[in-house]
């Protein structure tokens, strides 16, 4: 079951109009917090957001994608992912349910760090990508969909402080029942992406 849903789950971009229960998120969170993680830190917190919740988080997002486009920016080199950006946010309102994730040992990636805290933040990112990975597995496996969103990067400085909160904000899961299908995406080949340094025997 689960080479099943690593081979089979897809990001979804459509999802129908149907609740998803707080027992079926539980069932995603226990998942997630099941990933390893660097010296058993555990730096994920999720902060699940539906309904007005939900909108009242989303007009932070969409003040912050307007924030971009007028030039006011913390990421200038990005401004050509503000249209996928905008789509991300359409997406973000039609999925009943979102799963904001923080790294609670990192702060705000526009500040600087020292060479040893940037090492320890690159674990913990680790640890939180391992954690929202066993989410999107877990929902394959229950027939939820999922996306899993760093777009929230346009808008960093009105999210957190809507969340009031200086940890990191790594990203968000949406989640719902699909409203589709998509194929698999084309993938590298084996020959493209690894070097094998070799010996056998």
């Amino acid at each position: 079951m689960a080479v099943e849903a690593i081979y089979h789950r897809r990001s979804i971009r459509k999802f129908q109009d149907r609740s998803v229960s707080r027992e079926q998120i539980e069932e995603l969170l226990n998942a997630g917090s099941a990933a390893p993680s660097a010296k058993n830190r555990q730096p994920w917190k999720y902060i699940v957001f539906g309904g007005e919740h939900k909108q009242e988080l989303l007009q932070r997002m969409e003040a912050g994608l307007r924030r971009e486009e007028q030039g006011i920016t913390d990421l200038p080199g990005a401004r050509y992912g503000i249209p996928d950006a905008w789509n991300t946010l359409r997406i973000m309102r039609q999925a009943p349910v979102l799963i904001v994730v923080l790294n609670t040992n990192a702060k705000s990636p526009f500040l600087p760090v020292g060479n040893d805290a940037r090492v320890a933040e690159i674990c913990d990112t680790l640890s939180v990508g391992a954690a929202i990975q066993n989410i999107l597995l877990e929902a394959q496996n229950m027939g939820l969909g999922t996306l899993w969103i760093a777009n929230t990067c346009f808008a960093y400085r009105e999210l957190v402080s809507y969340l009031q909160t200086d940890r990191q904000l790594v990203g968000a899961v949406a989640v719902g029942y699909p409203d589709e299908a998509p194929p698999q995406r084309p993938r590298k080949e084996l020959t493209q992406i690894v070097e094998y340094r070799w010996q056998d025997g």
